[in-house]
């Protein structure tokens, strides 16, 4: 293979196209961006699909001039802790094996899954003096302790810190989502100007408003004069969904609001089961569709769900956002007001925010949601305002263009520019 002569980056992370995991759409929205200004992108990942695990894409390719290279590991998919560990652990091995007996590159880029990667470049800079930087799409261990997966005060617990910490620290730079989770990285004693904020982002042509009348799964779908309220995306552990449920509860029975959900998630079959349960009418799950059928998908929406647990501020920083704002709808977030996503929300007033932290109960906060829903179905040009605003944000902050330019003047700075 021969080399280009921009400067040689290597990015990892488990996933990458053709896979539809979050990470592998902006990972290869980066990579694919930053070898047409003429870096040498490699990627290392791994062959096994996100949800399945299935190894079904080659070894070696080159698509859209990235230089992507996959390695074999177990192939459980998402299905079980155990299996999804077990998947983490073999690819965390054979990158640590790679980075340590092949080439060197004149940096390395890790994101944050699996959770420990970071480590793997810690690792191989003190063996091997190879340089590296973070992408924190999520921060780890911390994740694990709001779940409740471990006792952050543990001897696992400060173990894992200790490592991540570490490993964060020897980091010629880290890129985070937002100044909470700046903060929370400045923590592990990573200094300032090693702190880089961008975004995660959304296409302008990919996700675009789409009418209802040109809308074909508007009618697919079953959707025809319904207000719809949608969750798109990872239902995950870090996000909350007894709210959002609890006022598809107390709107059953009403034909003209259909709450949706898109996607997939450790919680879709809590959210299911809860459906079933209670006999809702008004609520459906459906599979992800393809990446470009992501405009259409969107549009579906009259407006967006984004949801988090409190104790994920500053920990995850939901990427979906971004691709709300850019459908030109407006969002219903029932999360922490002290989060990324919810000073966002806020400070371009692009939303309505519920914050059952600042509310006496469960209940207040399933009021609040309730009356939100009925107020955005009620003033159809407050919701469009709020929607066109939405996007001329998106279209000035979080578009992919203007993201990864950040991050080619960034690597510009750091391995200097081709």
């Amino acid at each position: 293979m021969s080399a280009s002569e921009g400067p040689s980056l290597l990015f990892v992370n488990q996933h990458y196209a053709p896979d539809f995991a979050s990470t592998a759409q902006h990972l290869t929205d980066l990579a694919e961006h930053l070898a047409a200004k003429g870096f040498e992108v490699h990627v290392l990942c791994s062959r096994g699909h996100y949800l399945s695990g299935e190894m079904d894409v080659p070894a070696e390719e080159t698509r859209n001039g990235v230089h992507v290279h996959r390695v074999r590991t177990t192939a459980f998919g998402r299905d079980g802790t155990l299996g999804r560990l077990a998947d983490y652990a073999s690819f965390f091995l054979q990158v640590l094996g790679r980075l340590l007996t092949g080439r060197r590159y004149d940096a390395v880029v890790s994101l944050t899954t699996p959770p420990l990667l970071p480590v793997a470049m810690a690792l191989t800079r003190a063996l091997r003096g190879q340089p590296y930087g973070i992408w924190s799409m999520d921060l780890h261990p911390e994740a694990e302790a709001a779940m409740g997966m471990i006792d952050g005060d543990g001897s696992l617990g400060r173990v894992l810190y200790a490592l991540t910490d570490w490993s964060y620290r020897r980091a010629e730079f880290v890129v985070d989502l937002g100044p909470y989770m700046k903060r929370r990285i400045h923590r592990k004693g990573v200094a300032e100007e090693a702190l880089h904020t961008i975004p995660v982002w959304n296409k302008k042509d990919e996700v675009v408003p789409i009418p209802d009348e040109e809308n074909p799964l508007v009618e697919e779908v079953g959707l025809e004069e319904k207000f719809v309220v949608m969750y798109s995306g990872n239902a995950g552990l870090g996000h909350r969904f007894e709210e959002v449920l609890g006022a598809a509860k107390r709107f059953d029975g009403r034909s003209d609001i259909h709450f949706l959900f898109v996607g997939s998630g450790p919680r879709r079959e809590e959210i299911e089961n809860f459906a079933e349960r209670h006999d809702l009418s008004n609520l459906t799950y459906l599979d992800y569709f393809p990446r470009d059928q992501i405009k259409y998908s969107l549009s579906l929406a009259d407006v967006h769900l984004l949801t988090l647990r409190p104790s994920f501020a500053g920990i995850a920083v939901p990427g979906k956002l971004y691709g709300i704002l850019a459908t030109g709808k407006p969002v219903l977030m029932v999360g922490p007001e002290a989060s990324d996503s919810g000073e966002t929300i806020q400070r371009h007033e692009v939303g309505t925010l519920v914050d059952p932290g600042r509310l006496g109960g469960e209940a207040d906060a399933v009021d609040a949601v309730v009356e939100a829903i009925r107020h955005l179905r009620g003033f159809p040009e407050e919701r469009q305002a709020i929607g066109a605003r939405g996007r001329e944000v998106f279209l000035d902050r979080f578009e992919q263009e203007t993201c990864c330019e950040q991050w080619a003047e960034l690597l510009g700075r750091e391995v200097g520019t081709p």
